[in-house]
């Protein structure tokens, strides 16, 4: 058996402790990590982060900035695209597929059969690495909420951040914004400063009352400091200095506020100093795959005509939605723009589709392969219909790409969108 192989017959076997029912709680982990010797309270620094929308571009632009500074970063995010690997990062590579099983194993050992989510138990393993190997930070991306959430068990923070928050995950956090705030905003601790993103004020007003009760100091966009595009540069003012720096290498209005909080972090971080240099070739080099990315080779780029377009983008909430079609409204006016689109059934489709309706010409609904909590197609289709798309089902990626091309009399850019999973089945499938 390869071990490629043997690690995924692990997690699959680990899939099967998951509790009937899904309940945010800390005593499941806790209790784990007293067996392992809690190696969650042997970390270097800690940057937690949560949200919304942005927190895996803003750890990637921390992860590039701090590398290019000679830093070693330790980051954990999720989920993962293609492999589970790309989960946990130790100083820069990604954790072998032989340290990972040898984790999991050791996890699963501790756990002695209780029941636990598959979150939990892969978040001690990846707490396990990061103890064992030495490391000058640490980036810690929550997976769902904040206070309850699994990575909450970090005590002393370094720093937490807060991107922006928007109505997701309804049926754990609440349904109004300042509910799923309040939840987000369980990741700060006493004492520890936080910075925070522009953020709605239902919202802001949660993040401020939590920030006042436990002493927290908040470092706020808008308030203490902005970032900005101006004459084809990012430019960035804090309370040390204004930075001119190239943009973002991702794409998007929403990739210029991502990477301004990870510089304002970066501000707040006075015993972790990098140079200009290091925030440019940070910021010009982060890569942080099915973000607005475009497909430029692979079977699928070469079953398009030349002169057309693939793109792919795995956001799945109302916000991101919003981010998509502000992009198209800038950037995509010289081609008619096609959806390929699939998404979970915990999602707001159409309050995700809405804004999207505006900026395409056709929409082709398809069922994510391999999920069974996917939205049909046939559904999809309906969705998309009722907010006023030009909407039909299909049965792959691979079909509707081929229906929409031969619609067309002009060339034209395909977008694949609406989740994650989606976009991690199309990078598998086209590399």
């Amino acid at each position: 058996m390869t071990d490629v192989a043997k690690t995924d017959v692990i997690l699959e076997r680990l899939s099967g402790l998951h509790p009937k029912l899904i309940d945010l709680s800390l005593t499941r982990v806790e209790r784990m990590l007293k067996v392992l010797g809690n190696p969650e309270d042997c970390l270097a620094p800690v940057i937690h982060v949560a949200g919304t929308n942005g927190k895996g571009s803003t750890i990637a632009y921390l992860r590039a900035i701090l590398e290019a500074g000679g830093y070693g970063v330790h980051a954990y995010t999720s989920p993962h695209l293609v492999k589970f690997n790309e989960r946990i990062r130790l100083c820069g590579e990604l954790i072998t597929e032989d340290a990972l099983g040898e984790l999991l194993e050791a996890c699963e050992d501790a756990n002695a059969g209780e029941p636990i989510t598959f979150f939990e138990i892969t978040t001690a393993a990846a707490f396990v690495a990061f103890a064992s190997i030495p490391a000058d930070i640490v980036l810690l991306e929550t997976g769902l909420g904040g206070r309850l959430d699994t990575t909450n068990v970090i005590k002393a923070p370094a720093l937490t951040i807060l991107t922006p928050i928007s109505h997701d995950h309804h049926q754990f956090l609440g349904t109004t914004l300042a509910e799923i705030a309040r939840e987000k905003a369980g990741i700060l601790k006493p004492g520890y400063p936080c910075v925070v993103a522009r953020q709605p004020e239902e919202a802001m007003e949660s993040i401020v009352a939590r920030a006042d009760d436990i002493g927290v100091a908040l470092f706020v966009q808008g308030e203490d400091w902005s970032v900005r595009e101006e004459g084809g540069q990012l430019v960035y003012e804090g309370p040390r200095a204004k930075k001119v720096l190239p943009l973002p290498n991702l794409p998007g209005a929403h990739q210029i506020e991502n990477a301004g909080l990870a510089l304002a972090a970066l501000d707040r971080l006075p015993k972790f100093p990098v140079s200009e240099g290091n925030l440019k070739t940070g910021i010009s080099n982060t890569y942080w795959p099915g973000r607005l990315q475009r497909l430029r080779k692979g079977p699928l780029v070469e079953s398009i005509p030349d002169g057309w377009e693939l793109w792919l983008d795995g956001g799945h909430n109302p916000s991101a939605g919003e981010a998509i079609a502000t992009y198209a409204k800038a950037n995509w006016v010289d081609q008619s723009l096609h959806l390929v689109c699939g998404m979970l059934n915990s999602k707001s489709c159409a309050e995700y589709l809405r804004p999207l309706s505006k900026v395409c010409e056709s929409f082709s609904a398809v069922a994510i392969p391999g999920e069974e909590n996917t939205v049909s197609a046939e559904e999809m289709s309906e969705t998309a219909t009722g907010v006023g798309m030009n909407a039909k089902p299909c049965t792959s990626v691979k079909t509707a790409i081929s229906a929409t091309i031969e619609g067309q009399n002009q060339r034209g850019r395909i977008l694949i969108c609406g989740s994650l999973y989606l976009a991690g089945t199309i990078l598998m499938e086209n590399s």
